[in-house]
């Protein structure tokens, strides 16, 4: 008996061991899933002794397996035994920080990275740092990769010699022979230069910094941009002239334009590290030139920081230097030959009307704005109707609708109905925007005749937009302006216009109310259930189902219901379907 328990006890390894030698992927990939369960079933003395050196000596397998390995090893503390003997997972995440595939790679750094916080700083000298040099030092690129990730989290807690030794080996890193390397050593640069002393940043981090670079590929030097950005908010205001900037202002300029992209993209944050100072002098010209760079994804990169930079501005000087230096680069990219660009623009050029105030907005920025509402691309007129509402609060109603409201309206009668469309979408935001007496002035009669629009995605959206409307004026406005005209469209000649008649009453019955859908616009659906098209007799089955539920009793009864018998004996199959599914929905039976 007391064997049969062992074995009982032994049996889950096994059915591991059987599945991970399995031949299918997926059986080997769940075994490893259910890893937890068998390390629980196991105990922790046994996964130290048995589970763990079965794991390490079989990293040999497809990489999806190993992905999940890794991934499970990150939160396998306890069930080893807890942080005293966290070390024991570090054999098998070596392993697999030194694979061939970098995201299997990039997880076991993840997890070891995570279990390094549970070391004790005693453990961590004795067992977590020598793996580090371990990796630094290995034959092949893919640990020494692996090792740049490691160093950071180590070196808060450990002694002053071990301290040495990890720079000494960043360094090592920084210099390798593999660009891979380089870039990991690169990418790693600014986390690891957070957790060193000053004295080091200024000693060692810089020089690493300066000759980063300079690298000779991009892909290096790109990343070393996005560290210098980091080790310039740790240096003295002092320092960056000397130490960071000459590096930066040579990487604006950098042959590549993958590096200079990676100076736009990151320009908000340069400018807050550097402060306003060295923003003035040096970064205002950088911003310049990469407005006009001659790449349009850098174009595109700056164009996007526009209003950050503008904003975070020194105040005493901000409106001179926008109006003499950045304003004329962003004239010439509105009307730049990349959409890319002019989109990354529209998007954010309304912002510098609250930034320059009414006189400047209306002399300088209105007529950038009309340019960009007639732009042939839809995705930048798209991105200047959105943000009106910055633009309205700078300079008004009045002025507003005089000089981009003609736009607005030619935008809605487009011949492309994608851009009609998109118009129709910004309306109730317009609506709320201007206010009820201007819209009915104005942009009403647009909205009416988007509903006999040849186009049905068109007129399903009016439908949606007069539902949106009537709840932001309410039910009062939507009597007087909106439901008569609804309601003439019932004897158009045409049956889709009739059936848009249908679908308004559906979507404004809720937000009317009782009284008005009562009144007016039942009489006009019961009235509608002699038409000759069936699939508007069927249409008006939905609607009677529709707003039934807003209608009291009474009219149900008496008004309601023999309609719907009648049409529930209906020649055509789909209005007697859709008129005894209306009476079951409301209970009329």
């Amino acid at each position: 008996m007391a064997g049969a328990e062992g074995d009982d006890s032994l049996y889950p390894i096994a059915v591991l061991i059987d599945e991970l030698r399995n031949e299918d992927v997926q059986l080997r990939l769940n075994s490893i899933k259910k890893l937890s369960t068998i390390a629980l079933a196991l105990g922790v003395e046994r996964t130290r002794t048995e589970l763990l050196p079965f794991l390490t000596d079989t990293i040999y397998d497809e990489d999806e397996v190993l992905l999940a390995l890794a991934e499970q090893l990150g939160n396998f503390t306890m069930l080893v035994g807890g942080p005293e003997y966290v070390h024991c997972l570090l054999p098998p995440l070596e392993s697999l920080a030194t694979v061939e595939e970098t995201v299997v790679r990039d997880k076991a750094v993840e997890s070891l990275r995570k279990i390094s916080q549970e070391h004790s700083p005693v453990d961590l000298e004795v067992h977590f740092e020598p793996l580090v040099k371990r990796l630094a030092s290995g034959d092949w690129f893919t640990s020494r990769t692996s090792a740049c990730g490691l160093f950071s989290v180590c070196y808060p807690r450990v002694s002053s010699t071990v301290k040495a030794e990890i720079r000494q080996h960043f360094r090592t890193l920084c210099s390798d022979d593999t660009p891979m390397v380089r870039r990991a050593a690169a990418s790693k640069l600014g986390e690891f230069a957070k957790v060193l002393e000053l004295e080091y940043v200024k000693s060692d981090i810089i020089s690493l910094f300066t000759a980063l670079a300079s690298d000779e590929q991009d892909s290096v030097r790109l990343l070393a941009v996005e560290a210098g950005v980091s080790i310039a908010t740790l240096l003295p205001q002092e320092d960056l002239e000397t130490l960071v900037m000459p590096t930066l202002r040579q990487a604006a300029e950098d042959k590549s334009w993958r590096v200079r992209y990676m100076v736009a993209d990151k320009f908000s944050e340069l400018q807050k590290a550097v402060g306003p100072e060295i923003t003035k002098n040096d970064l205002v010209p950088a911003f310049q030139n990469l407005l006009k760079d001659c790449e349009a994804e850098v174009r595109a990169a700056a164009a996007n920081k526009v209003k950050e930079f503008c904003e975070n501005l020194p105040e005493d000087g901000r409106e001179t230097i926008i109006m003499t230096h950045i304003l004329p680069c962003v004239k010439e990219l509105v009307s730049d030959t990349n959409q890319h660009v002019k989109s990354a623009l529209a998007s954010v050029i309304m912002g510098l009307s609250t930034i320059l105030g009414k006189d400047n907005t209306i002399e300088h920025l209105l007529p950038l704005f009309l340019a960009q509402l007639k732009d042939e691309c839809p995705e930048v007129r798209l991105n200047i109707i959105s943000n009106l509402d910055c633009v309205n609060e700078v300079i008004g109603i009045r002025q507003l609708s005089q000089s981009l409201l003609p736009a607005i309206v030619e935008l809605a009668e487009d011949a492309k109905w994608r851009v009609r469309l998109a118009i129709i979408e910004y309306m109730p935001l317009l609506a709320g925007q201007l206010g009820v007496e201007f819209f009915d002035e104005k942009l009403n009669s647009l909205c009416m005749a988007w509903l006999v629009d040849h186009v049905y995605a068109i007129r399903e959206a009016a439908t949606c937009n007069l539902m949106k409307l009537v709840e932001k004026f309410g039910a009062e406005w939507a009597q007087n302006t909106i439901v008569p005209k609804v309601l003439g469209m019932a004897n158009d000649p045409n049956y889709l216009h009739r059936m848009t008649t249908l679908f308004c009453i559906n979507a404004l019955s809720e937000a009317c109310g009782q009284e008005i859908t009562t009144k007016h616009m039942l009489p006009v659906v019961l009235k509608m259930s002699n038409d000759q098209v069936a699939n508007v007799r069927f249409n008006v089955a939905k609607s009677l189902q529709k707003i039934g539920p807003v209608l009291d009793s009474n009219a149900l009864q008496t008004e309601v219901k023999p309609v719907l018998e009648k049409l529930a004996t209906d020649q055509d199959m789909d209005v007697k379907y859709f008129a005894q599914e209306a009476i079951s929905v409301l209970a009329l039976a």
